[in-house]
């Protein structure tokens, strides 16, 4: 495989030189950024919100409901904890989370592009070492690229078939050669991480195991044991310490992760001091039920961490591959007979704005009223398969904040009937053959707040005639029926940045409707959501892919394939006082490179 990659890569080259030789040659850089240039000059001291200064040492510990069985982050199967990602490995470059989406070298000294991106070549630094204090080299990285593209979790196989190839082209530098028009892929693929090859040797990579890994990243894995703990201690010879895009990062001598049997435990945890961080996703927990004795007597902290990053999608996703979900009216049937005012008044004392668009709270979110301009056009193109609203205009159903929701249970019953289900004499919502209308939500165990939602919810339901079970199970049982989408509705979340790009594709690619593991619950099959994917890819301005985004929200809002709940414009976070953060906050808030990467123990 890889010598057919480097004569692909080589025959690709040629055409690419040949075809631009009159071009200015591109130069190494210390960083890239999607749009413009990075903000942080090359040799810069340390990243904008952290504190140079911190102290090292000192621990932090977070708590977690269910359990894991597997070490290895990068596959489908197993259940192993997201920190594995961040602490043990690295990718070839490292992300300022002060920038929409720009990067900076890490494993990498230098990246190198042409103008149209049809290329990237990476040189690593001398100085890169994994844990075991052996050098990370061009085959670690070759082979990590492969193995992940071709046997890892799908996420990882989009970038991979836009590679026409990769070769050799230094000691330490290597370089791909793209196969299609996407201009953020050399951002992507400086964030693919490397593995070391020989640390796999003798095992199979598709299957989950617990063997201790060995990455080039701040930590190693210093203790575990399975469903009940994980010990991370910063590794003392750790060779990227010297780094400006380190310094002050990486501050604590211990990140522990405790392990318990559901939500309300960990809280409790947390109160009794076994943890030391927790966060609160509930806005009337927060202001309730933060008066217990650490906190009275300010041995806990309660921050609040802005942040300025889009909404993301909340909610109770619905799967059009089933039959029952196919008709976009019975989707939007249920929407209106989800009582949100009612739910955020009983549950949030109603303080926690509603998610109104997968990019709402951004720049990049759909705007109220008609498609207009570069967003009318995209979308124009793709009239047979739009959905109510795309073009004129949509927005969520509001109910008057009654329990009853009388206006939009009978702008529900419409919906329903005009997709063929009525309610029978007996009450009960069927179709022409006589048919229930019946689906289960399916649920993972330890959310007390979603199993709330879910039961006021289904209680609606029932009053409107339709059968509806609700199914907890635990997070290993969830993991799999969802990876294999054998579910008719599921709790549902997906962040989204101020860069979005290939992951989109993950989301809502067609790929998705067969292939297991991907993030595409819904099922969802639109040539024109992948036509706005590709025009966000190729876009060469902020101003045209700000346009493909703002299409592409409408399309997934108005598509009605999610019943959208609340979100926050910032975090909660209670800690121990002892844990501190920088003044200076990135754009991001409390996301990826936050907690606990630039936090610090003080006593």
């Amino acid at each position: 495989m890889l010598q057919t990659l480097r004569y692909l890569a080589a025959v690709s080259i040629i055409t690419a030189v040949a075809g631009t030789a009159h071009c200015v040659a591109a130069a190494p850089a210390h960083g890239i950024a999607m749009y413009g240039e990075p903000a942080l000059p090359s040799g810069f001291s340390e990243l904008p919100y952290v504190n140079p200064d911190a102290p090292p040492g000192g621990r932090i510990t977070f708590g977690a409901s269910g359990s894991f069985d597997s070490l290895n982050p990068w596959i489908v199967k197993g259940r192993a904890p997201w920190a594995l990602r961040s602490l043990i490995y690295e990718p070839l470059m490292g992300r300022n989370w002060d920038e929409p989406f720009s990067l900076y070298g890490l494993l990498a000294e230098s990246i190198e592009t042409d103008e149209a991106r049809s290329w990237v070549e990476f040189t690593l630094r001398p100085e890169a070492r994994f844990s075991d204090g052996t050098p990370v080299t061009v085959e670690d990285v070759m082979w990590s690229f492969e193995i992940l593209g071709t046997e890892g979790h799908p996420r990882y196989r989009t970038a991979w078939k836009k590679l026409a190839g990769m070769e050799q082209t230094g000691p330490r530098s290597i370089r791909f050669t793209l196969n299609t028009v996407d201009r953020e892929l050399p951002l992507i693929l400086g964030l693919r991480p490397i593995l070391r090859k020989a640390d796999w040797e003798g095992r199979e990579f598709g299957e989950s195991a617990m063997h201790v890994p060995i990455g080039s990243g701040p930590y190693i894995l210093d203790g575990f044991e399975a469903g009940r703990y994980l010990s991370f201690k910063r590794n003392p010879e750790y060779w990227g310490n010297h780094l400006g895009f380190n310094r002050g990062r990486h501050n604590f001598e211990e990140i522990r992760h405790e392990y318990f049997g559901d939500g309300g435990v960990v809280f409790e945890a947390f109160k009794a001091g076994e943890i030391s961080s927790y966060r609160e996703w509930n806005s009337a927990k927060w202001e309730n039920q933060y008066d217990f004795p650490a906190v009275r007597s300010g041995d806990v902290v309660k921050s609040l961490i802005p942040h300025q990053r889009p909404s993301g999608i909340r909610g109770f996703v619905f799967n059009t591959r089933r039959q029952i979900f196919e008709d976009w009216r019975v989707r939007d049937a249920l929407i209106h007979a989800f009582n949100f005012e009612f739910i955020n008044n009983t549950l949030n004392d109603g303080l926690q704005p509603r998610i109104t668009s997968y990019f709402s709270n951004s720049e990049l979110g759909m705007r109220e009223g008609p498609a207009e301009g570069r967003v009318h056009e995209l979308l124009s193109g793709f009239v047979d398969e739009l959905h109510e609203g795309a073009l004129e205009g949509y927005r969520l159903p509001q109910s008057d904040g009654s329990e009853r929701n009388r206006g939009n249970i009978r702008k529900a019953l419409e919906r329903f009937e005009e997709a063929g289900w009525t309610v029978a004499d007996d009450g009960v919502l069927r179709n022409a053959d006589g048919i229930a209308f019946s689906f289960e939500i399916l649920l993972v165990q330890g959310s007390a707040e979603t199993l709330a939602i879910t039961n006021i919810f289904s209680e609606a339901l029932k009053r409107l005639g339709v059968d509806v079970h609700v199914t907890v199970i635990d997070s290993a049982q969830y993991k799999e029926r969802t990876t294999e989408y054998d579910f008719d509705m599921a709790w549902y979340r997906r962040a989204m940045s101020l860069s979005p790009g290939n992951e989109q594709k993950l989301y809502w690619g067609s790929e998705g409707v067969e292939l297991p593991g991907t993030r595409n619950w819904m099922g969802l099959a639109s040539p024109a959501v992948e036509s706005m994917i590709d025009e966000m890819l190729a876009a060469r301005s902020k101003e045209d892919f700000i346009a493909a985004v703002r299409a592409l929200d409408r399309l997934l809002t108005t598509g009605r394939y999610v019943i959208p709940v609340w979100y926050s414009d910032h975090s909660r976070i209670a800690h121990r006082k002892e844990l501190k953060f920088p003044d200076k906050l990135p754009i991001y808030g409390d996301w990826i490179g936050f907690q606990p990467d630039v936090w610090w123990y003080a006593e």
